[in-house]
C-alpha cells in the first residue's frame, strides 16, 4: 500500500460513490510482494490515464456550459489506510473544484473505464452546480422547519433541532435527481474523453443497491444504469 501511495503521489496532478460492501468468500492465499507491486502499479497507471483523459474534457465542457464558476479541476488523493472506497466532489475556499478519490476506490476499479466514469460523474456535479443548489435547498428546509416549530410555540432548543432536521431533509430533496443528472453528463464526459462509459458504469454492479428509499441520497442502481445507457445511445 505504501508503494501504491508513493506511485500515485509522485505524479503531479492538477462525493458520491457509496462504500462498496465486502464480498464474503474464503480467504485466498496472500499474493507475493511482486504481485502486489504489479497490481498497485497497474492501478496507478489506470488512474493517471483516467486523469489525463478526463480532466481536460471536463474543464472544456465546464467552460463551454457555465458562466462565472471556476473550471480548473484539482485532483486530490486520500492516501489514508482502512478507508472504504469513496470519491466525491467539493470546492476549496477559493471556489476551485476538487475531485477527490481514495486509494481504496482506485484499487477497487476493475479497469481504466470505471475510473474515468467515476471521475466524469464527479466533475459533472460541479458543472451542473449541484453543491450550491443543495446548500440552497438545505437552507430553505432549515428555515421552514424552524419557523413552523417557532410558530407552534416551540422553545429555542426545539427550533434548533427542527432546523437541523429541516436542513438534512432539504439537502436530500433533489439528491437522486442530481445523481442521475451527473450520471448522464458524466457519461458524455467519459465518452468524449475516449473511454467506454457502459463498461465504466459496471462499477454500479458492485455497489449496494439503495433501492428507492424515501429521501435516499442515491437512486436505484437500475435507474442509474438505464440513464447511462440512454446517454450512450444518444452519443454513439
Amino acid at each position: 500500500m505504501r508503494l501504491f501511495a508513493a506511485i500515485l503521489l509522485s505524479v503531479t496532478l492538477a462525493g458520491c460513490v457509496a462504500p462498496i460492501a465486502p464480498i464474503q468468500q474464503p480467504a485466498p492465499r496472500q499474493p507475493s510482494q511482486a504481485a502486489q507491486s504489479l497490481a498497485a502499479t497497474q492501478a496507478a497507471r489506470n488512474f493517471i490515464a483516467a486523469v489525463n483523459g478526463v480532466e481536460p474534457v471536463a474543464e472544456r465542457i465546464c467552460r463551454e456550459r457555465t458562466r462565472g464558476i471556476n473550471c480548473d479541476f484539482q485532483i486530490a488523493i486520500d492516501d489514508r489506510a482502512d478507508q472504504a472506497p469513496n470519491a466525491f466532489q467539493t470546492v476549496d475556499d477559493y471556489g476551485r473544484p476538487i475531485l477527490a478519490f481514495n486509494l481504496a476506490l482506485i484499487a477497487d476499479a476493475q479497469n481504466v473505464d470505471e475510473l474515468a466514469f467515476v471521475m466524469g460523474h464527479e466533475a459533472a456535479h460541479h458543472i451542473a452546480g449541484h453543491i450550491p443548489q443543495q446548500q440552497q435547498s438545505a437552507t430553505e428546509g432549515a428555515l421552514l422547519a424552524g419557523l413552523l416549530v417557532a410558530v407552534g410555540g416551540g422553545g429555542e432548543a426545539a427550533v434548533q433541532q427542527a432546523q437541523k432536521i429541516g436542513a438534512s431533509v432539504g439537502a436530500r430533496r433533489f439528491s437522486k435527481g442530481f445523481e442521475l443528472e451527473a450520471d448522464a453528463l458524466g457519461t458524455e464526459i467519459t465518452e468524449l474523453a475516449g473511454f467506454d462509459a457502459l463498461r465504466g458504469a459496471a462499477f454500479f454492479d458492485r455497489l449496494p443497491d439503495p433501492g428507492d428509499a424515501f429521501l435516499g441520497s442515491h437512486p436505484p442502481n437500475a435507474a442509474r444504469r438505464a440513464t447511462v445507457a440512454k446517454a450512450v445511445g444518444a452519443l454513439r
